[in-house]
This record gives C-alpha cells, structure tokens and sequence, in this order.
C-alpha cells in the first residue's frame, strides 16, 4: 500500500455526514454541546444541495431570509440577502461564510464519500470508511445527506452513446457550459428545468424541452431586498426568528383563514390575481385555508391559472401541453419560475410531450423518438432525485447484527420523529424521510435540536447507547403511511414513484411541523421514554 492510501483512522464523539445546511448546524451545535464533533462531504465544498446545483439560474423559491440559520443574531445582522430569493453563487457564500464565522472548517474534512458505516455493538461505536481510505470511528453518526442529493437519470438506451455534452443539474460542473449557438435538449421540466430553459433561451441555437409531466408553475416573482427591508428584518430579528420557529410551514407567510366559498366568484378571481402576484410559496401558504381540499376552489384557481398560461403562451397547441392534466393545485410539488412560459414564444424553444413522442433512444448525436431523430451538442438531465431514502441507502449502513439499513428499508423507510430507525444505535438522520413538510431547514433544523438535545440526556445520565424505541418506530411509521393528511399525489417523488422499483411510500411526515413540535415537545417532557438508553457493553478505549 502506498503512503497515498493508508487508512487514517481517527476518533471523534459525534460524526457529521453532510456538509449542507443540516449538517453544518448539527456540527455547530454538536460543538456548542461540548462533543467533538467532525464533518465529512463528499463534495469539495461546503453548501449541499447548493454546492452541487450549480446550473444556470439555480436559485431558492424559500424567502432567503427563511433558508439562512436562525442560531446567531449577529450572523442575522451582518449577513444582508441582495434578493428575495437568491441564486446559487450568493447562497454557497453564504456556507462558506457561516463555517468560517464560527471556526467550522477546522473540523470539516471534504472530498470524502462514504462508502461503509459499521456499527459495533460491543463498543456501541461506528466506523466509518470513505472513498480515500480515510477511516473515522464515532460514538454517534449524524447522516445529514439530504432529501435532493442523489440525481435520477433514467434508464434511455444509448446514453453512453452520446458523444455530445451531458449534465445532470445537480452534479453541474464548477466551469460555465458554452451554450452559445448549441443545440441543446432538456429531459425534464420540474423545479430546476423551468429555471434554466428562460437562463439560456437566449444564448442557445435551439432548444427542445422534453417534459413528461406538466405542473403548476406560478411566478417566482422575485426582486432585490431594498435598504428599508434590510433594516426592517434587522430590526425584527427576534419576532422573525420566533414565527419561523413556529411557523406550520416554516415561512413567515400567514395562511387566509377564510373558505374560498366566503367569497364571491367575483372576490375569488381577485383573490387569485393577488397570489399569482405574490411571492414563491406564498400561492400555497397564504391561499384559502381550504384550497387543497375544496374540490371546488382547487378546479377554479386551477381554471385561473390555466388561462394564464393561454393568456402567455401564443402557440394554442403549447400552452395545451403546458396545462397540468390529472391533478390539481399541490398534488405535486409546485415549481416556481420567471420567464418560463414566455421562453416558448421564441422561435428556438420548442416544447416534445414525451407521453405522445416517446424518446426511444439517445444516440451518438442527438435523440430519438417516435417521430425521428433530433440532433443535439448538449443534453440536460433535470430529472430530479432519489428523493427521501436515496442518499442514506447508499452509505453503506450496517446496524445491529449486520443488518444493511438498505434492507431494512427495502419496503420503504421505517423511522421515529424521522431521525432515528430501531435496530441501528447511535444513528441518526435529520432531514431524511418522515421529517415534515414546508421549508426544509426550518423542520430540519427542529430535529438536529431534538439529536442534540437526546445526546446531551444521554451523556448527562451516564449513557453511551441512544436508540429509538421499536414501538415507537412502528406507531411513527403506520402513522406516515395511513395519514389522509397530504395533498401529495401517489405519482410524486415524495413517494418514491419516479424511481423505477422503488416503493412507493410516504417520504414526507404528512402531519406537518405542528404534529412534529408537538410530539417532540412530549419527548422531551417524558424525559425521551420513546428511546432506549443503555452503556456499551466493553469500554471504548479510543
């Protein structure tokens, strides 16, 4: 062996896996908790899903100011967000800016993909081994790997083939792509799809979009945060922090708390130009408190924002295709754009509905489909993810007795509060599947609390062993799947569905953030009954 590929080995109470938002606070507060605490990333820079999304317009649909870290107010005073929803480039500043203001990067290790997480159950200890040789043991593993971290290419024939680019959005190369009078086609039209096509419609010889499924995009409607917004979240930091804190849907957007059937056809029409108008998720979370589950007012904002497609898009026949055809307003998750719409009234932007043109095959220079052979320079993949289950099936995780969690989890997740599954001690997964539903880092951020919190009950009462519960485990995870609560379509990624052989399972907490405060309110009050505690049967001697 080669002084290169040594095995390192070192020693660390609590190992981060993740170097995206949850997991640069988990070290954080790890820290904070008197652990030592390391992190390691695969990606050679800090930010997760904003480290590897990297494509053009790339950029939030949350307020920037709900996304950042709440912990400090000094980072809240210092840090100002140039726009209502930022782009990629000012986000991952903003990673990098919290590691290096509270002294992080010390203990974050990058380019480390874990290939293997072993539990020991003698020493109640993991080891865990990366793609460098790189070998760390821990008494607790924090997997922080997120829900949108491992792309889904589907299975065409011929990828290979292509001798054009190729480039899934979220594993975009650190160099800009040449669009300049390319040929290009994009398989996929959900949340990164209808950022790009308007970012390089212009710069393009062609583009064709090929979508699968339509959904209801609504503007993004974005614009920079003036000086007096900046002073006014400055000066409100602390009633911010508390509402987001608290928030059901972790925004600071406050829900309409009247049936749309209040309201005349006249004032509904009105009410709806106002969300259309409105910011990002605000279509969804300060609507009618009824537009989800009246069928009525659901099929008329969706006749309202059909028209307005009609009313954008000048070609009838691509408007059609552009209508969602199905579902309704949140049976999926709802994309949010600018510009999207009108890129198909230039004269290069064309638009395949693959359910009538099917894409047979990829060749050597472009597509195939029922209809003949596009040529193409460059493919974007913007098919989404192995949402929920992806990334932590795939660290190798091995728990009591061997078991592979991959297995364990081969009918779909089994977990607690979304954080913990019975049978893998000292394991834990905040933002994993069964967390809730809303702005990621908000409920998130509540369950790296809640791991913390759990640790800190462990060592101060003489414990080394922190596992959930069986029972409890199996009450949370009938309680994820039988919930009618969820809007979500069976067809979604939330359930698993776009992945070929995957269970389809709930992947979300369809109960919501509130439903999740409160019952880890309960733990904690119950002193964590809903967990076992227990000292390692041989003494760690690391």
């Amino acid at each position: 062996m080669s002084e290169s590929t040594k095995v390192s080995s070192a020693w660390t109470d609590v190992l981060v896996i993740g170097a995206g938002v949850t997991g640069i606070y988990q070290l954080y507060l790890a820290r904070e908790a008197g652990f030592s605490a390391r992190l390691i990333e695969a990606g050679t820079g800090v930010g997760g899903t904003w480290y590897w999304n990297r494509y053009p317009e790339a950029r939030f649909d949350s307020e920037s100011y709900t996304y950042g870290y709440l912990f400090s107010k000094e980072l809240w005073e210092e840090w100002e967000w140039s726009e209502k929803f930022a782009g990629q480039p000012e986000i991952e500043r903003y990673f990098n800016h919290v590691v290096d203001r509270f002294d992080l990067r010390r203990d974050i290790r990058l380019g480390v993909k874990v290939t293997e997480a072993v539990y020991d159950e003698p020493s109640g200890t993991w080891t865990v081994r990366g793609s460098d040789g790189t070998e760390f043991r821990a008494r607790y593993v924090v997997a922080a790997t997120g829900n949108l971290s491992v792309p889904f290419i589907p299975a065409i024939p011929g990828r290979e083939d292509f001798r054009g680019e190729q480039h899934h959005t979220s594993r975009w190369p650190k160099t800009p792509v040449d669009f300049s009078g390319k040929r290009v086609a994009q398989i996929g039209t959900g949340s990164s799809g209808v950022q790009i096509v308007p970012a390089i419609a212009d710069d393009v010889a062609r583009l064709t979009v090929y979508q699968k499924q339509a959904d209801w995009l609504t503007p993004l409607n974005n614009g920079p945060i003036t000086p007096q917004e900046q002073a006014e979240l400055k000066a409100n930091y602390e009633s911010i922090r508390d509402t987001l804190n608290t928030s059901p849907s972790g925004f600071l957007h406050q829900i309409t708390m009247r049936s749309g059937l209040d309201d005349t056809p006249e004032q509904r029409q009105e009410f709806y130009e106002t969300r259309w108008n409105g910011p990002g998720f605000t279509k969804l979370s300060e609507h009618y408190w009824d537009m989800l589950t009246n069928e009525t007012v659901n099929t008329e904002w969706c006749a309202f924002m059909a028209d307005k497609i009609r009313g954008i898009v000048k070609d009838p026949e691509t408007a059609e295709k552009l209508i969602p055809k199905g579902h309704g307003y949140g049976g999926r998750r709802p994309p949010f754009g600018t510009g999207y719409y009108e890129a198909y009234n230039k004269p290069n932007v064309s638009l395949v509905d693959i359910n009538e043109t099917p894409i047979t095959r990829i060749t050597e220079d472009g597509i195939e489909t029922t209809e003949g052979v596009e040529e193409f320079d460059i493919i974007i993949w913007a098919t989404g993810y192995d949402f929920g289950t992806g990334a932590l099936n795939r660290l190798g995780v091995r728990g009591r007795q061997g078991l592979p969690l991959k297995e364990y989890w081969a009918e779909g997740p089994r977990t607690y509060l979304g954080i913990a599954a019975a049978g893998f001690p000292n394991f834990f997964f905040p933002g994993g599947p069964h967390g809730a539903t809303g702005n990621n880092p908000r409920y998130a951020g509540d369950q790296v609390e809640l791991v913390t919190d759990a640790l800190v009950h462990a060592r101060d009462h003489g414990h080394d062993v922190v596992e959930a519960a069986a029972g409890a485990e199996e009450e949370w995870t009938e309680q994820m799947n039988s919930s009618t609560q969820s809007s979500f379509l069976e067809s979604s990624y939330f359930y698993g569905a776009n992945i070929p052989g995957k269970p389809v399972k709930q992947l979300l907490n369809p109960t919501g953030r509130w439903a999740l405060l409160e019952t880890v309110a309960a733990v904690r009050q119950n002193e964590y009954a809903t967990f076992t505690f227990s000292k390692a049967m041989e003494k760690d001697d690391a």
